[in-house]
């Protein structure tokens, strides 16, 4: 994720913190400073918070283990001002493991409240929480009640919270699994308009999540469909043939030149028949920032790539895009290469597939 840092490692995953996170970090410490006019404020503050966010950490953590163990990986866990984010590489293909998946964060926040709650009863210092807020109160207690609420929020049934997809794994054991993902969806947007007209009433965080809960839901609803519209069909029916392919040897400026001229924005490099690299426009213009327009090709290029052939399906090759976050794939055919695959063609594919079926749904 952009503006992001990574901070550390845990089990293998990286944990990156967003630029975003440190504007809620200084409002926090603003906020106690304002209330108490005391740097020992401030200071208690941001150590709460950061304790809350390391149990955010766990809780992304949870996701992450449990996925683990039916063979998904992740890529790494980030920290925003509203949470954290565990990025799968893919989602369980089975309702019962994405049950449990999804399942696995919130049940940690309820193992650390209790936690937390059992060491405050054997010491007895247990305050009534009508006295307890964000500010103030004990900071073991305050752990416990946020753990607590970290958890039954995850759990409201809607995208992209945990309970979105437990919905969808409850619903995908009778129906189909796209089906299941629009009416996860569907209940969803319904919450968000709830939260919506609820927050014109003077919660304005209400309204937040209500956009976040009705945005969120049409991303997975309409990801969920792309892939359900290429199953079964071969990557070779979506290939760019007509495109440039670099030698190592071309300078920059030669690229540049191609840019300009609008043929294409992302390039192969291919030496003896073969694709050894790659070079995007981003990798062109900050190379002809920093080296200069006589720069080499094959000094700047991506020597780590991956590729895809020309039989496999492009619901596979779609997921493989995903993974690698690259804007091209190189498409192979009996080990030469055939063309190119983007996102952006996929998204042109789809759209021309589904003019085209219009008419003979009409017939």
């Amino acid at each position: 994720m952009k503006w992001s840092w990574r901070v550390g490692q845990i089990a293998g995953i990286g944990v990156h913190i967003h630029a975003t996170f440190f504007l809620l970090v200084g409002w926090v410490a603003l906020s106690h400073w304002t209330r108490e006019q005391t740097a020992s404020a401030a200071i208690s503050g941001v150590l709460f918070i950061l304790a809350l966010f390391a149990c955010v950490v766990a809780h992304e953590l949870g996701h992450a283990l449990a996925a683990r163990r039916y063979g998904i990986a992740t890529r790494d866990i980030t920290l925003l001002p509203i949470g954290g984010v565990a990025r799968l590489e893919r989602m369980p293909e089975k309702p019962s493991q994405e049950l449990w998946v999804a399942l696995a964060g919130p049940l940690v926040s309820v193992v650390l409240s209790l936690a937390f709650f059992v060491g405050l009863a054997v010491r007895a210092s247990i305050v009534p929480l009508a006295g307890l807020d964000l500010m103030q109160g004990s900071f073991a207690e305050r752990l416990m009640v946020t753990n607590l609420f970290i958890a039954l929020f995850n759990l409201i049934p809607a995208f992209p919270m945990d309970g979105g997809r437990v919905l969808r794994a409850l619903l995908a054991t009778r129906y189909e699994y796209t089906r299941a993902t629009n009416l996860a969806a569907t209940i969803g947007q319904g919450l968000a308009f709830v939260f919506g007209f609820l927050g014109l009433f003077g919660n304005p965080l209400l309204l937040f999540i209500a956009f976040f809960v009705w945005i969120g839901a049409a991303q997975e609803s309409s990801l969920v469909q792309m892939k359900s519209a290429l199953g079964g069909i071969p990557v070779a029916h979506a290939t760019i043939t007509n495109y440039h392919a670099l030698s190592p040897y071309d300078t920059l400026e030669y690229v540049a030149g191609l840019v300009l001229g609008g043929f294409q924005q992302d390039f192969p490099v291919v030496e003896g028949g073969q694709p050894v690299g790659l070079l995007t426009r981003q990798d062109l213009v900050k190379a002809l920032a920093e080296e200069g327009r006589d720069r080499r090709v094959g000094d700047v290029m991506r020597r780590d790539f991956q590729v895809v052939d020309a039989g496999e399906m492009l619901e596979t090759a779609f997921q493989t895009l995903q993974q690698c976050e690259c804007r091209i794939l190189p498409v192979m055919y009996q080990g030469r290469l055939v063309g190119l695959l983007t996102p952006d063609n996929l998204g042109e594919f789809l759209m021309i597939q589904s003019a085209m079926s219009g008419p003979s749904r009409q017939a």
